[in-house]
């Protein structure tokens, strides 16, 4: 039994089938409170079916689901009431001034009057949106729609929020905005379920990773956890001669040499306590590298060696 006075999402045995078509085969997640937790997988792995089915949009067709310490099945008002969720495409009316939709937002929370207009002007600014409140979002950036979408969310105070592929057609400046938005969400104490195709940004941002493909939950751990289970990582030393180069090679029986260029790649798990060890075995024999690099795979890696494949390919259609 999962621990429900710690985790703001526990999943079990969550099954859902369109059709013929089985999309989640008895996935288990547990995701800690006030934490970001990243969901990764290619196109159509269920990614998005799954924050459906904790959003209360669809209904699963197995597994017991609570969100927010209600149960998905006897208590989904109360679920909707804990929780905000942003989709893929930013939900705004693009007639509307941005000042417009959060007050919208408001009145459909009943937050009052003042109390409502006090939290708009909050959002405004916490999103760096007061200087274009009054205009159309017809005339916002794409970066700027998705933060009116994500500040459109927090409206109601949820302590759950749901982010499917928050930064899918972004620029690089765009992205880097929504990052920090994420982060300061997850530093007041909110639970973020993030999914993305984007590796680098579960690696900046997700505190737990899983990697889902083909409905099935295939690898889960922290970004770091992952990376060192995936063979070729390694300490790249680089030397100013060859003198210093056969020395260490000497040192380091397990290195790989590369002559021309006096480098040596020892075989490594990313951690500090590898890399000291190599950095004492060199002193012992009075060898300074003139260049140290740790390199370790990259969760682009991890999902190739857990799926067989690349993020982007197309598996199932969800």
């Amino acid at each position: 039994m999962i621990d429900g006075a710690r985790y703001a999402i526990e999943a079990t045995g969550l099954r859902k089938s369109f059709g013929e078509t089985l999309v989640l085969d008895d996935v288990d997640l547990a995701v800690a409170q006030g934490t970001v937790f990243g969901l990764l997988g290619p196109n159509g792995a269920g990614k998005t079916t799954i924050v459906r089915i904790l959003s209360t949009l669809i209904p699963a067709d197995a597994g017991e689901l609570r969100v927010a310490g209600h149960d998905l099945k006897r208590d989904p008002d109360g679920v909707r009431s804990a929780i905000g969720v942003t989709g893929q495409v930013a939900a705004v009316d693009e007639l509307c001034t941005g000042a417009d939709n959060l007050r919208l937002m408001a009145d459909l929370n009943h937050l009052g009057r003042a109390v409502g207009r006090q939290r708009v002007s909050e959002l405004l600014n916490a999103f760096e949106l007061a200087d274009a409140a009054r205009r159309p979002v017809s005339t916002y950036s794409g970066g700027m729609r998705r933060r009116l979408d994500l500040a459109m969310t927090l409206v109601g105070s949820p302590r759950v929020i749901f982010l499917d592929e928050p930064t899918t057609g972004l620029d690089p400046r765009g992205r880097r905005t929504m990052w920090h938005a994420i982060r300061r969400l997850a530093a007041d104490g909110i639970t973020i379920f993030l999914t993305t195709q984007y590796l680098d940004e579960a690696d900046q941002l997700a505190d737990r990773v899983a990697v889902l493909d083909h409905g099935r939950v295939v690898a889960e751990g922290t970004p770091a956890e992952l990376k060192r289970r995936i063979p070729g990582g390694h300490i790249r030393l680089e030397f100013d001669s060859d003198d210093a180069l056969e020395a260490a090679a000497q040192a380091l029986v397990n290195a790989a040499r590369e002559q021309e260029t006096l480098v040596l790649r020892v075989p490594s798990d990313g951690s500090t306590a590898t890399l000291r060890r190599v950095l004492i075995m060199l002193d012992e024999v009075g060898v300074e590298a003139a260049q140290v690099s740790v390199n370790t795979p990259d969760l682009d890696d991890v999902f190739f060696a857990v799926t067989g494949h690349g993020t982007k390919q197309e598996v199932l259609a969800s």
